[in-house]
């Protein structure tokens, strides 16, 4: 059991890390320059990463990490007076909220609006500016709940070893 709980835990702070470096260098620099290009070229790029982001490879990443954090969830309330088990509860629930929901919530309505709007048109170009915005700051929320959760899965790992 205490090899499974490590390799749960191990998987949860590698992927929590590298969805939150994704969401990174969106909050960082993809945003800022899809809003330094005309709307109309800033929309048709941002609708076709919100196709190409539709792939196994991302899923798996994505959804992989929520399931093994929603197992360390578990892991930390079974084994509660076991060390780290704070850590883990506290890393999947800041990768199931801060990452899953507000994508669910936040983001993919977004998205999903800016997908049905043409990169050309006059409601496109309003949406887009507001688009920026709303959309960049939920991902600064998911930015720092991902990196945050690794950071939990990994002070896991340390108190598990110690």
């Amino acid at each position: 059991m205490d090899r499974a709980l490590f390799v749960v835990t191990f998987l949860s702070a590698l992927g929590s890390g590298l969805i939150g470096g994704l969401f990174f260098a969106f909050s960082v620099f993809v945003m800022t320059a899809l809003g330094r290009i005309s709307p109309a070229a800033g929309i048709s790029a941002m609708q076709s990463i919100n196709v190409a982001v539709l792939n196994p490879v991302f899923f798996t990443a994505f959804f992989g990490t929520a399931v093994l954090a929603a197992l360390a969830i578990v892991a930390g309330l079974i084994g509660w007076s076991e060390p780290g088990a704070g850590y883990l509860l506290a890393g999947g629930l800041l990768y199931l909220v801060g990452t899953i929901v507000v994508t669910m919530v936040c983001n993919v309505p977004l998205n999903d609006k800016l997908a049905r709007v043409e990169p050309e048109s006059d409601e496109g170009a309003l949406l887009w500016q507001s688009y920026l915005s709303d959309w960049t700051a939920w991902n600064h929320v998911r930015t720092i709940a991902s990196l945050a959760a690794s950071a939990a899965f990994i002070l896991a790992l340390v108190r598990q070893a110690s």
